[in-house]
């Protein structure tokens, strides 16, 4: 299983960006996606999961209202919209897979590349 997240960017506060995680290895309809933040000097943050169906999802509630996570099987991706951009939003995002319905916030083994994202107040 290989992912590879896109998207991020240098923003302003109050912007919103769209990330993309692009999945390739095997039966992309079989995993739960979970997207992930880390900022410098501060562990890794869950944020969202989409179930294998798309009908299911989970948020972090620092995030809940904010972030939307959407998955398009047919294409192998998941979404996450970022909305009401803040600096305390700044960090490396991060993609992961886990076998199984989901969604999940944790147990994920399968990580792909991380994208930058960085908001200026």
């Amino acid at each position: 299983v290989q992912l590879q997240a896109s998207g991020g960017g240098l923003v302003q506060t109050g912007d919103s960006l769209r990330l993309s995680c692009a999945y390739s290895g095997g039966t992309f309809s079989s995993y739960a996606i979970g997207w992930f933040r880390q900022a410098p000097r501060k562990d890794r943050e869950f944020l969202a999961s989409i179930g294998v169906s798309g009908r299911n999802t989970l948020y972090a509630d620092t995030v809940r209202g904010r972030f939307t996570i959407s998955r398009d099987n047919a294409l192998n991706a998941v979404y996450l919209q970022l909305n009401n951009l803040s600096p305390e939003d700044t960090a490396d995002y991060y993609c992961a897979a886990q076998l199984g319905s989901g969604p999940y916030d944790a147990g994920y083994y399968d990580w792909g590349q991380g994208t930058q994202v960085t908001v200026s107040s």
